[in-house]
């Protein structure tokens, strides 16, 4: 992937982690190209990308203490 131009535009975004009857909240940063007309954007840095990745992999392991130094952690709870 390339390094974003200089004035591309950049908006932090809350993604939502699933794993185990856990949900991470994570802060990512979406970056759109001023003159991309793939379809392809917007996009996440790949160091985003890993985090997110990580979070995943920790949750799955149940290192809940690994996922939370990422962001916010929370136990789902069936209710009905």
């Amino acid at each position: 992937m390339s390094t974003p131009q200089p004035d591309a535009r950049r908006e932090l975004v809350t993604k939502l982690v699933e794993e185990n009857g856990y949900v991470a909240k994570i802060i990512v940063e979406l970056v759109y190209e001023p003159d991309d007309h793939t379809g392809w954007g917007p996009y996440l840095s790949a160091a985003d990308a890993l985090k997110l990745d990580e979070v995943r992999q920790a949750l799955r392991r149940g290192d809940i203490a690994g996922a939370a130094r990422h962001g916010e952690v929370f136990e789902l709870t069936k209710v009905a």
